[in-house]
């Protein structure tokens, strides 16, 4: 009896917190750090992109046809940083995705959050291990985050969620599926987060300096802690 019971409180309490990472709300904060990420490694970190990996595909292959060896690494690291984010990622999840004491998306946050708090210490001189440092953080969070009410979403770029939302948008107005509507104003809502968080942490940045990152450390930990409240009830019921 008691070891059913143990098993239907493990279940439940990885739903709840599956629910929760899912969550519109919890979604909007990451939104509003990725895009904040861009614009602040963009504005203050010599026009790098930490999220927008296809930009720093351009401008790397442009600069290295030109010749710029040393401009074209300033785009390759986070490149390859961003990979290793998601290769860690992904390895954090094999290793402790039945930990209970604390789930492995919560671990993967509170990891963010620590190194975009210590790049907030970075200075200007050592733009480039900043960026690899947040391209490296947003790699993480855009490979543990990646579904929205079930439907799968970037909290970290636009690109897929503008073609998702369309789509969506699209097929609502073929079928008049009510169901496509809410699809579509997920995606959209989450495009436009992400815009509100890139307009402030451009303007934040560029007005305060570097260590304007602590906004996004800021924006996680809320995320953070809604898992965890969630969590919290779920072992109470």
């Amino acid at each position: 009896m008691e070891t059913k019971h143990h098993e239907h409180h493990h279940l439940f309490s990885d739903a709840s917190d599956v629910q929760m990472s899912e969550a519109f709300v919890n979604s909007a904060f990451l939104a509003l750090s990725g895009g904040f990420q861009d614009a602040y490694t963009y504005n203050v970190r010599d026009e790098v992109f930490s999220n927008a990996q296809t930009g720093n595909v351009v401008l790397l292959s442009q600069h290295l046809l030109a010749g710029d060896w040393g401009i074209a690494l300033r785009y390759l690291l986070p490149v390859l940083s961003f990979a290793l984010g998601v290769f860690f990622a992904e390895k954090i999840q094999g290793k402790f995705k039945n930990a209970r004491r604390l789930h492995w998306r919560q671990g993967i946050l509170a990891a963010e959050i620590v190194i975009l708090f210590l790049v907030g210490f970075v200075p200007s001189t050592m733009n480039m291990l900043a960026t690899i440092l947040v391209s490296f953080a947003c790699a993480m969070q855009v490979q543990t985050f990646r579904k929205i009410h079930g439907y799968s979403y970037a909290s970290t770029m636009c690109i897929g969620n503008l073609r998702s939302g369309t789509a969506a948008l699209s097929a609502y107005w073929r079928r008049k599926d009510p169901k496509k509507l809410e699809q579509a104003g997920y995606y959209f809502g989450i495009i436009f987060l992400f815009a509100l968080g890139a307009g402030v942490g451009g303007n934040l940045s560029i007005a305060y300096g570097y260590k304007m990152i602590w906004v996004c450390s800021g924006l996680l930990l809320i995320s953070f802690f809604l898992m965890f409240i969630e969590r919290f009830k779920a072992s109470n019921d």
